[in-house]
Parts: structure tokens; sequence; C-alpha cells
């Protein structure tokens, strides 16, 4: 089970946003190598990065963060979103040593921009769910459509997207736990894996997760609770593999 550690970058910046809002950003650092540092140091064995003013222009706008991430990351995998909108981008993201490319709301919008991406490059491609009672949402979670979460997931592992990336959004941000039973439901219908995002807030989520682990979730992205301190990431991180290990 990894626990992978979130870097959102804004203007350069690491932030965390409250439920997908803008305007509702606490700034954490101002470094992101020294952020991914961090995280290598204590264990991590993977990174997920979002471009938020990608995510909301369209194209990539946080490039010289993203450089220094990788910098730092050394052979740690790192997973990008944010903006991810034709082949060129995914491209030179994967030039510059991104191991695995994100596509949200355009794989919901344009799904055979999302396919042509899995044909081109075949085990870096993931797809994030973002959803609200079991209905996918999109720009930025600002719309929710009429497609639920399990049909959408299972059309695109057919393309073969390498795993799921599934965000409750009612909980991310808020530190009020994963949405287990949300998580597991998806992941039973599916036979690549997923990754849990959104609310995981202290070691009894992590206990959890890993109980359900053969379900085919993988991981789970924490953001706000490692950096507020109501989780300590090595423990989790190795408490993860002690339970990983036992069940």
């Amino acid at each position: 089970m990894l626990i992978i550690p979130a870097i959102d970058l804004k203007d350069g910046l690491c932030v965390r946003l409250k439920q997908g809002d803008m305007n509702a950003t606490t700034v954490f650092s101002e470094n992101p190598g020294e952020t991914a540092k961090l995280w290598r140091d204590q264990g991590a064995k993977r990174l997920h990065v979002v471009d938020l003013n990608g995510a909301f222009a369209g194209k990539p706008k946080n490039l010289p963060a993203i450089k220094e991430i990788l910098a730092e990351a050394g052979d740690m995998p790192v997973q990008l979103g944010g903006g991810i909108r034709d082949l060129d981008t995914i491209e030179k993201y994967l030039d510059a040593g991104i191991s695995y490319v994100i596509i949200g709301t355009a794989a919901v919008k344009t799904p055979g921009f999302l396919h042509e991406a899995c044909d081109a490059f075949p085990g870096h491609i993931i797809v994030g769910l973002d959803a609200k009672d079991g209905m996918v949402a999109t720009d930025g979670w600002s719309k929710i459509t009429k497609h639920e979460v399990v049909d959408l997931a299972k059309r695109f592992q057919d393309y073969g997207v390498e795993a799921v990336i599934y965000t409750d959004i009612g909980r991310d941000g808020m530190l009020t736990g994963v949405n287990i039973d949300a998580t597991v439901r998806l992941a039973q219908h599916l036979t690549i894996p997923v990754i849990a995002s959104g609310g995981l807030t202290g070691l009894d989520d992590v206990r959890k997760l890993c109980e359900v682990e053969s379900e085919g979730i993988m991981g789970a992205i924490t953001g706000r609770a490692i950096y507020e301190g109501t989780i300590d990431f090595a423990e989790a991180q190795n408490l993860a593999d002690e339970l990983s290990d036992s069940y």
C-alpha cells in the first residue's frame, strides 16, 4: 500500500485548496524541490503533483516548479496532473522525467483523447475521476455530470489506463476520513488498481485501507493531513508496509 504525498502547485508555490476552491488556498511551502526531498527522505515511494494553474487554464503553468521537484525526486516515480489536454504535453512531461501523466476532465469531455494517449504512451497514463454521490465531476469540481463513476472507469480501463485515481470531492481537503465504501465499490468493478484520494486524516484511515487492499486499492494520496500534522507521513507509510505484509 502506497501512501502518496501530494504537492499541489499554484504560482510556483506548494499549496492546498479546500474542496477545489482556488480562492481557499493555504501556502505550505515556497520551495517545491525542498518539499519533494522532504517526502523522499521520509520514505515516500511515489509523489503526486498537481499543476493547479494548469488545471484551470487548460495548459501547463508550473514547469519550473515541476522541474525542481523532478530534480529532487531522484528515481522516485512522480505522477502529474493538471492542464493536460494534448499528446505533445504528455510527451514533454514524460521526456522531462514524469513517470505517469494523469488525465482528468479531458478524459470525461474528450474520451477519444484519452484513448489516443493510452495508445501512444502505454503504461504511463492514469485517469483521475472525481465524484460526488457516485457521479463524476469536471472543471475543477464546478460541474457534476450525468456519468456514473463506475461506468466511466470501466470504459477507460478498456482503453488501457494504468490506474484510476478516485477522489471523493465531498471529503477532499476536509480531513473527514476516506470514503472507504465508495472506493472499494469502484475497485471491485475494475481489474486495474485504484488509488484513493480525498479525506485521509489519520492512521485509522491507513489501517482501513490496508484491510481492503486486496480489493484492488494500491495506495492513497494525502495532502492536507501531512502538511497540517494530523498524520505523520513516515509513520503512515511504515504502518502501511507492515499491514500490507500481514494481510
